[in-house]
C-alpha cells in the first residue's frame, strides 16, 4: 500500500481561496433575517411573498446539492465551483438591486441554486488536494470552522451594514467574494473529474427534486399550523424518494451510489450530522430570540453575545484532528456528544443572560468536533471519484437537520408558551426555551449510544476498518492538471467496469 502524497504550499493556499465561498456560505444563511423588516417597507411583498424571499434560497440549495456534487464528479469540481462563483455573484446583485417581490424570489431562488455548486465543490476538491488523512483531516476542520465563523458572524455584519447602508448591502457582500475566487481557482485549485462516469440521469435529478423540495416544504410547513397539509406534503416527497432510491439501484451510472450507505462509518457520520444540525437548528433559533425578546437586545448586539460560543466553537474544531489521530472516533464523538447535552441542560435551566451564554458556549464546545469529524467521514471514507456526491449528502443532513430542528422545536416551544413564538411573553418564551432544551439533552444522549455503537470498531487516525468497505470503491479518478501543472495525481485510474464490480 503506497503512503498517500502530502499536500504543500500550493494545496494550503488552494484552501485559503476555498474559505472564501465557505465563509460567504454560513454568513448567507442568517444575514438575510436582520434586513427583512427594511426589505418590508422597501419592496412591500405580502406575506406569502415575504416568506418566499426568506425560504426559498434554502429550498433551492437543499434540492440541487446532490444534483450539483454529482456533476461536479462529471464536469470537473473545479469548472462547476467557478461556474457556480460567477452564478452567485451575478445573483446577489440581481438581489441587491431588485425592484420588486417578484424578481427578488427569483434572485433568492438563483442564489440557492448557485449556492448548491460551492458546498460540494469545495469539499471534493479538498479531498482531491490531501490525499494523506491527518492533512485532510485539518483541512476539513479548517473549513467546518469557516462555515461556523460564517454563521456566527453574519449577524454581526448584517447589523453593521444595515447601521450605514441600505438593504440590498447583505447581499453586495458576496461580489468581490466571488470575484476573487473566479480569479484564484485556476491558479491555486487542480480539476479533478471522473472520467468514466456516465452522463447525468435528468429523471433522477428531476425525482430527487419532487423528493426534496416537498418534505423540506413541509417541514416548514409545521411551524406555520399547517399539520395536516404538512403532513400529505412530506408523504408526497418521501413516496418521490423511494421512485429516486429505485431507480439509483437500477441505474449503471447513479446520480447518487445508494452503496456507499453500506459502509457503517458513512452511514453513522452522515447521521452524526443529521441528528446534531436537528438539535442545533431548533435551538439555535430560540437562543437567538431570547436574547432579542426578553433581553431586549437589537440584533447586533444579539449577535456579539454569541460571540464567546463561536471562539469556543472555532478552538475545539482545530483540536478535532489531533484527538482524532490518537483516540478512536467513537470515543470522541461520544465524549462531544455528552458534552453537547450537558450544554441542552444548562439551557434547560436557563433563567438569565449568564447561564445563556455559557450553556449554548457548552453546546458549541461539543457539536463542533462531532461536525468537523463528522464531516471528515463522510469525504473519507467515500470513493475519490464519489467525493463530490459524498460531500453532497454530508451538506443535505445538514439543510435537513436544520429544518427538522427549526419546524419540530418550533411547535414545541409554541406549545409551551401558549402562543406564537415571536408573540409570546418573556416567561412563557423562557419555559419554552427550557423545554426545547431539555429534550434535545435527552435526544443528544440517545444519539450517543447509538452513533458510538455504530463507531465502535474504527481505529483511530483511520477512516474505516477493512471489513467496512463498499462497493464503490476505488481510487478512480483523474486529476486534470491545468494550473498546477500535474496530470493523473488523481490516483490509480482503473477501467470502469472493474471499478463498478
Amino acid at each position: 500500500m503506497t503512503t498517500p502524497s502530502r499536500a504543500g504550499a500550493r494545496e494550503w493556499l488552494g484552501l485559503a481561496v476555498l474559505a472564501l465561498p465557505t465563509v460567504l456560505l454560513g454568513m448567507d444563511a442568517t444575514v438575510l433575517y436582520l434586513a427583512a423588516p427594511q426589505l418590508n417597507v422597501d419592496l412591500a411583498p405580502s406575506g406569502t411573498e415575504l416568506l418566499w424571499i426568506v425560504d426559498v434560497y434554502g429550498f433551492m440549495v437543499a434540492g440541487f446539492l446532490v444534483t450539483m456534487g454529482t456533476l461536479g464528479d462529471r464536469i470537473g469540481r473545479r469548472r462547476l465551483l467557478m461556474i457556480g462563483a460567477a452564478a452567485f455573484g451575478a445573483a446577489s446583485v440581481l438581489a441587491a438591486y431588485a425592484p420588486s417581490p417578484e424578481l427578488m424570489i427569483a434572485a433568492r431562488a438563483l442564489l440557492g441554486v448557485a449556492g448548491a455548486t460551492l458546498g460540494p465543490s469545495t469539499l471534493a476538491l479538498i479531498s482531491t488536494m490531501f490525499r494523506d488523512p491527518r492533512q485532510r483531516a485539518t483541512a476539513v476542520a479548517l473549513w467546518a470552522t469557516c462555515f461556523s465563523i460564517g454563521i456566527a458572524v453574519g449577524p454581526i455584519v448584517g447589523g453593521l451594514l444595515l447601521e450605514w447602508f441600505w438593504w440590498g448591502a447583505v447581499f453586495l457582500v458576496a461580489a468581490p467574494v466571488m470575484a476573487l475566487l473566479f480569479v484564484a481557482a485556476p491558479v491555486l485549485l487542480p480539476e479533478y473529474r471522473d472520467p468514466d462516469a456516465g452522463r447525468l440521469d435528468l429523471a433522477s435529478v428531476a425525482l430527487w427534486l419532487v423528493s426534496v423540495l416537498p418534505v423540506i416544504y413541509g417541514i416548514k410547513q409545521l411551524t406555520k399550523g399547517g399539520g395536516l397539509e404538512a403532513a400529505a406534503t412530506i408523504a408526497v416527497g418521501v413516496a418521490f424518494g423511494v421512485l429516486f432510491a429505485r431507480r439509483q439501484l437500477r441505474l449503471v451510472d447513479p446520480m447518487l451510489d445508494l452503496g456507499m450507505f453500506r459502509s457503517r462509518t458513512f452511514s453513522a457520520a452522515l447521521l452524526v450530522q443529521l441528528g446534531t444540525l436537528t438539535m442545533i437548528g431548533g435551538v439555535y433559533l430560540f437562543v437567538t430570540q431570547y436574547l432579542q425578546l426578553v433581553e431586549g437586545f437589537s440584533p447586533l448586539v444579539a449577535g456579539l453575545w454569541l460571540l464567546p460560543s463561536a471562539v469556543v466553537l472555532v478552538v475545539a474544531s482545530m483540536l478535532v484532528p489531533v484527538v482524532a489521530r490518537r483516540v478512536r472516533p467513537a470515543y470522541v464523538t461520544g465524549v462531544s456528544l455528552v458534552i453537547t447535552a450537558i450544554g441542552f441542560t444548562l439551557l434547560a435551566l436557563v433563567g438569565g443572560l449568564p447561564m445563556l451564554v455559557i450553556g449554548f458556549a457548552v453546546v458549541y464546545l461539543g457539536i463542533s468536533p462531532v461536525m468537523a469529524l463528522g464531516t471528515d467521514m463522510v469525504i473519507g471514507t467515500a470513493p475519490p471519484q464519489k467525493a463530490g456526491s459524498a460531500a453532497a449528502m454530508a451538506e443535505t443532513a445538514m439543510e435537513f437537520g436544520i429544518a427538522l430542528g427549526v419546524a419540530v422545536f418550533g411547535v414545541i416551544g409554541t406549545a409551551v408558551a401558549g402562543g406564537a413564538l415571536l408573540d409570546a411573553a418573556p416567561d412563557a418564551f423562557t419555559d419554552g426555551l427550557n423545554v426545547v432544551a431539555g429534550i434535545g439533552a435527552v435526544l443528544v444522549l440517545v444519539l450517543a449510544v447509538v452513533v458510538v455503537r455504530l463507531l465502535r470498531g474504527l481505529p483511530a487516525g483511520q477512516e474505516q476498518p477493512a471489513e467496512d468497505d463498499h462497493s464503490g470503491g476505488g481510487n478512480g479518478g483523474e486529476q486534470v492538471g491545468e494550473g498546477v501543472g500535474h496530470v493523473g495525481d488523481g490516483g490509480e485510474q482503473r477501467p470502469a467496469a472493474q471499478r463498478r464490480a
